[in-house]
């Protein structure tokens, strides 16, 4: 066979021939490798059975040293232990003797220091090296056993007495010093700072005073305002703290215009006279309160998901515009939400909400719950609020209540004008009402005909209390107003009346301050040390509904208690007025009564999140006021102050109907 190469064979030829030439060298080399190879294989086949000696590693490095705190009480044991100097180099490999002996000669004075925050400051700290530490060597790292423990280092503490803080002084100096309209501020300021007086002194203590007293000072006026001095002058031969504080206001601030950013799906408007509702009128008073109600008040509107309300310097210096930072809500969200009640059993509810509806531009929220023995349909629809804060209002309900053989079907219409502020709630308005009652007891012929009437009211709320999630002292009281015409065949005119009062008496002295944890402030404002023996509640309810004894007034217009809320040891509903087929409906006069002893549970002498509640529950129905007869419940139970509010179970007994029962309450309202 002949093989050709067109054009390229003077390249060929001495291609082949130099690769003939090549081949043997790369052919013996392979064979000088491969003893080689095969030797070092058979050498891992034989090694594999020979357990090979460990690669040398490194242990874990230990403590060089340890330290005994010998003092009086676990917690300043543990605060010594937490923040000595000398704690810093435990872990220190490369400690020597010497640098340990050197840190020990410093350790007694850093421990007086540390004293000296507590309050402590003629100590007795004594510091007893290691044994053997100044013939101790430094030795290096050892690989395998790592370095050797230099031993135990003895710390001991006789604390002495400790110092009282016998007054706390306040001083100004700018605006705040001579304006009478900060008279209250200062002496809100001095108040305060005194808390600590008669206390044992402690820096955190003393920190957090300064800390309140300046906190205080810029949240009304002085926004500026900033502590100039402050001096502990302290007696160690009486044991005695003199504490002066010296704050500097500056000149006062005033409010400008309001400043809406993130406005896009709904009117800026809206948000301004949120603002200005809470006080904040262009020319008034710096004032961080009202700031943060005007926070709230635009965060409940339901328009927006998150509110930052804040005061940003204007160029002039002089005011102090309200910038308001929005993130809006969508325009329509829908909520299913799966809860209980002992009274009502499981509950299954669906709301949606629109908070634009097109045309009008009103809020509307619709809701449809479901109960064992409750059904209701509701729709709310609400304007924005005017310049004066009232809101247009028009709504509609459908509800169904079963009880025992008895179902009430009703319809509710209702237009009006409501005011929703922090410690006053006002509305009037037109509302129709319609019930028709029907018993399983009764036949066809005997059922009653629906009863319908039309009425205007007026209801009126007032909260006077120091907390609204955790109440101690105050009161509230609701009132309503109505008066209206039966429709149907028979017309009649009626008036109704309803209120309902509650308030609430701390008993005993206020509870001490609690005892410190070194380290760490204490609170000691009134609120968080209540009173040692708890407070009482009482609640009164009283209602009327005034007509001739032929009008047909709807039930729903009518009253009905028992259950959580009202008279506990009886179910939803169960006191009322006889009706013909021996089911109970309701009445035209209602009266309730409720005494209750929340009383603290303390818990190593300190007042623990818990609570034990006595309580006696009275409540009446009737057709007259002369029929008038109570039934009582008593009982006790446990309460829980979470931090979303208080968590109340109760187990009630009946007088009336000898039985016990279990009740749940969740939150506070009112």
């Amino acid at each position: 066979m002949m093989l050709s190469f067109p054009g390229r064979a003077r390249w060929a030829w001495p291609l082949l021939l130099c690769a003939s030439l090549l081949w043997p060298l790369a052919s013996r080399a392979q064979e000088a490798a491969a003893p080689g190879a095969a030797s070092a294989t058979a050498q891992d086949d034989a090694d594999a059975d020979v357990p090979r000696a460990p690669r040398e590693t490194r242990t874990p490095a230990g403590a060089r040293f340890e330290i005994d705190v010998q003092a009086p009480g676990e917690a300043l044991r543990d605060f010594l232990l937490r923040h000595m100097e000398v704690q810093r180099y435990r872990e220190l490999r490369s400690l020597e003797a010497s640098e340990l002996n050197r840190l020990l000669i410093q350790a007694p004075a850093n421990v007086r220091e540390l004293l000296a925050t507590l309050g402590h400051f003629s100590p007795t700290v004594e510091v007893i090296p290691p044994p053997g530490l100044g013939e101790a060597v430094a030795r290096n790292d050892d690989r395998t056993s790592g370095p050797a423990s230099l031993g135990t280092i003895t710390v001991r503490v006789d604390p002495g007495p400790v110092t009282q803080v016998a007054s706390v002084s306040v001083s100004f100096v700018g605006d705040i010093a001579t304006a009478p309209e900060a008279q209250a501020q200062r002496a809100d300021i001095q108040r305060e700072a005194g808390l600590i007086a008669g206390l044992p002194f402690s820096q955190a203590d003393w920190d957090r005073a300064k800390t309140a007293a300046l906190r205080r000072l810029i949240a009304q006026r002085y926004p500026l305002g900033r502590m100039q001095n402050s001096l502990a002058d302290i007696d160690s031969q009486a044991h005695q703290a003199r504490l002066y504080i010296e704050l500097d206001s500056g000149k006062p601030m005033r409010m400008g215009e309001v400043v809406v950013q993130g406005a896009e799906r709904y009117d800026a408007v809206t948000a301004e006279r949120l603002v200005r509702l809470s006080g904040l009128t262009p020319g008034s008073d710096y004032d961080l309160e009202k700031l943060q109600d005007a926070q709230r008040r635009i965060a409940e509107s339901g328009y927006y998901d998150s509110v930052f309300v804040y005061a940003e310097t204007s160029t002039d210096g002089q005011t102090l515009p309200v910038m308001v930072q929005l993130r809006e809500s969508k325009r329509q969200k829908v909520v299913i939400g799966i809860g209980g009640s002992t009274d009502n059993g499981a509950r299954l509810s669906l709301e949606h909400t629109h908070n634009s509806v097109p045309g009008i531009g009103w809020r509307a929220v619709s809701k449809l719950q479901l109960e064992r023995d409750d059904q209701l349909a509701s729709t709310d629809w609400s304007s924005i609020p005017n310049d004066d804060g009232w809101r247009k209002i028009a709504g509609a309900q459908l509800a169904r209540q079963l009880d025992d053989f008895t179902t009430t079907s009703s319809q509710r219409l209702r237009a009006g004008q409501t005011q929703l502020g922090v410690e006053y709630d006002r509305s009037f308005y037109l509302q129709y009402d319609r019930a028709h009652v029907r018993s399983s007891l009764l036949s066809a012929a005997a059922q009653e005909e629906a009863k319908s009437a039309i009425s205007a009211n007026y209801a009126w709320t007032r909260r006077r209390f120091d907390d609204m999630v955790f109440p101690n002292r105050g009161y509230g009281l609701a009132v309503e107003l109505g008066v209206g015409y039966t429709l149907g065949g028979t017309r009649l005119p009626f008036a109704r009346t309803h209120a309902r009062w509650l308030t609430y008496w701390p008993l005993g002295a206020i509870a001490r301050a609690a005892d410190p944890v070194p380290g760490q402030p204490r609170d000691v404002t009134t609120p968080s040390r209540r009173t040692q023996l708890g407070r009482l509640a009482l609640r009164v309810e009283g209602g009327a509904v005034l007509a001739r004894e032929s009008a047909p007034i709807p039930d729903t217009q009518l009253f009905i208690t028992g259950g959580d809320n009202t008279v506990r040891g009886y179910g939803l509903r169960d006191i009322g007025v006889p009706r013909a087929d021996g089911t109970i409906g309701p009445g035209r006069y209602k009266g309730v009564v409720s005494l209750e002893w929340q009383r603290p549970i303390f818990n190593a002498d300190q007042r623990s999140n818990w609570e034990n509640v006595l309580f006696i529950d009275g409540g009446a129905i009737a057709n007259k006021a002369g029929d008038l007869k109570p039934v009582w419940g008593v009982g006790t139970g446990i309460r829980y102050n979470s931090p979303v509010g208080p968590l109340q179970l109760d187990l009630a007994y009946g007088l009336e109907v000898r039985r016990f029962r279990i009740h749940l309450n969740v939150g506070f309202t009112f």
